[in-house]
């Protein structure tokens, strides 16, 4: 995005929109401050669930800018804890991934739209503009999947809501952990140190509400994941 021109309007301009932007990339976070700060009012960042959820709460913004994986959970448990006591503040998530569980998930969980972060910065402000006003936003390709959830030819059940409370990262852990990997095999095949799976492996089983790895390998087995 490094366009700098406003949307196109008719009628009288509208106040500048509140907004939070969410992602666990600091350079994303800049960039879109940068391009979109002159047509909105930025009043907070997060870069993963807890300060995201810390920032939401503070500002009380019309319209939350939202990564879907990130450290914490994701995108979607920020958007259920924030809907537990501000149910009117609303969310449009802007990813990297087109992939259809991610955005049917996160509609879901109560996102108003999707878009991919190829979209332009005059695209962005006027969907942020859509979004305060009530509407819905979707890339073109993605509203196509939101409409063939609701027609049932995307079977919205197969999406596992504790698979989406997982970040990216956790996914991958659980996967090798559950195919009978030691926590030095881990370590080694994603590039990181032996604390950092343990951590990650106490986070899978914390918000799966799982005991022990026993009990892991079970439920990523029954999901069919290994």
């Amino acid at each position: 995005m490094t366009e700098q021109q406003p949307p196109e309007t008719s009628g009288q301009p509208s106040r500048q929109r509140r907004v939070v932007v969410v992602d666990d990339h600091a350079m994303f976070r800049s960039g879109v401050k940068h391009d979109i700060g002159p047509f909105v009012t930025i009043v907070g960042e997060g870069e993963d669930v807890p300060t995201a959820i810390e920032a939401i709460t503070r500002s009380r913004p019309d319209v939350v800018l939202l990564d879907v994986h990130m450290p914490g959970g994701g995108g979607i448990e920020v958007i259920k804890a924030v809907h537990a006591t501000m149910p009117e503040v609303r969310f449009l998530a802007v990813s990297v991934s087109d992939a259809a569980e991610d955005v049917i998930g996160v509609i879901r969980a109560g996102a108003r739209g999707y878009v991919t972060k190829s979209i332009s910065a005059s695209e962005l402000v006027e969907a942020v503009g859509r979004i305060a006003d009530g509407d819905a936003v979707f890339s073109p390709r993605l509203a196509g999947f939101v409409l063939d959830a609701f027609s049932g030819v995307i079977d919205i059940s197969s999406i596992d809501e504790d698979l989406d409370r997982l970040s990216q990262r956790e996914r991958e852990v659980l996967r090798l952990i559950a195919r009978g990997y030691a926590y030095k095999e881990v370590a080694r095949e994603l590039f990181i140190s032996i604390k950092t799976v343990e951590t990650h492996v106490s986070s899978v089983l914390r918000k799966l509400q799982l005991s022990n790895r026993h009990q892991l390998t079970r439920w990523a087995t029954d999901r069919k994941l290994v």
